[in-house]
């Protein structure tokens, strides 16, 4: 099986690579335009039989531990939409997209042919801004009720849909969404735990 393992940033998966030379490794860079970009340009030119996306994420209050690593199995472009006043609407919703056209699945880019890897499954929200702001916050929690938020997941989920490949987002738990001060955050155990779990995933597939 020919896999690809993508992040957005090396630091993320910095231990696989030290560790693992077979599967091939694309670096993305950091957010949705980045990752459409560099990973349908990467599958123009290379054939895979499955993609895994690994990184990091902020989590819900009260949904995902810090430091727990999740597997995803829903992602959605969250702030693509309309805001009007205080609501926020999705394109569905004001009739711009239909939400069952592929690759979206009732509004939402769905993995739907998980393997059992041994960790929680989650819905996730992809966002082009990180804020502290609690009104967003709350607009997306209760509009998606998400898990979890990252900048990169649909965005991945996205071009493996429409490529027909099968995939993984796998992303470990650094902070709490909507905090800023990194004083709290749990980088270490997200990071180690990001990168075994990693590792024990592409040893079995």
């Amino acid at each position: 099986m020919k896999i690809l393992v993508t992040a957005a940033t090396e630091m993320e998966i910095k231990k696989f690579k030290e560790q693992h030379t077979k599967p091939d490794i694309l670096i993305t860079g950091v957010g949705v335009p980045s990752c459409i970009y560099a990973l349908t340009r990467h599958l123009q030119q290379n054939k895979y039989d499955f993609i895994i996306q690994a990184g990091i994420a902020g989590a819900f209050k009260n949904t995902v531990a810090l430091g727990e690593t999740v597997v995803v199995q829903k992602d959605v472009f969250a702030d693509l939409g309309v805001q009007e006043k205080a609501h926020f609407f999705t394109l569905f919703e004001k009739d711009f997209m239909d939400k069952h056209k592929m690759p979206y699945t009732d509004g939402m880019l769905v993995n739907n042919v998980l393997p059992d890897i041994g960790l929680p499954v989650v819905n996730a929200i992809t966002v082009n801004m990180v804020t502290d702001d609690p009104l967003l916050t709350t607009i997306f929690y209760n509009k998606f009720k998400p898990h979890i938020e990252t900048m990169e997941g649909a965005a991945f989920h996205y071009v493996c849909l429409q490529e027909g490949i099968p995939f993984l987002q796998i992303r470990s738990i650094s902070n709490v969404v909507g905090e800023r001060n990194k004083a709290n955050w749990n980088m270490k155990a997200s990071l180690e735990n990001l990168n075994e779990n990693l590792i024990r995933i592409v040893k079995d597939l």
